[in-house]
């Protein structure tokens, strides 16, 4: 069941700073990108219109903003 898991839902590494917020939005970064990855499939197969995958991936963009934000994420980029 894990090898389908990470067939599935695959998680690369992190090479960044390791602190919490980083590897909450690395995970975040990581979930958008498969689920834009799913989209354009559907799309690509005529399952959903290419209308309704730009809404989707604008909402899941704005999620990510949102969670930028929420984690403060760059705001200070040159502190230690």
């Amino acid at each position: 069941m894990a090898a389908n898991s990470n067939f599935l839902y695959p998680q690369t590494r992190y090479y960044g700073e390791v602190k919490p917020e980083n590897l909450v939005f690395n995970a975040n970064l990581q979930e958008f990108s498969q689920r834009v990855g799913y989209i354009s499939s559907l799309t690509s197969n005529g399952k959903i219109s290419v209308e309704q995958a730009f809404t989707q991936i604008q909402t899941l963009w704005e999620e990510v903003e949102n969670s930028k934000k929420q984690l403060g994420i760059g705001e200070n980029p040159f502190s230690a």
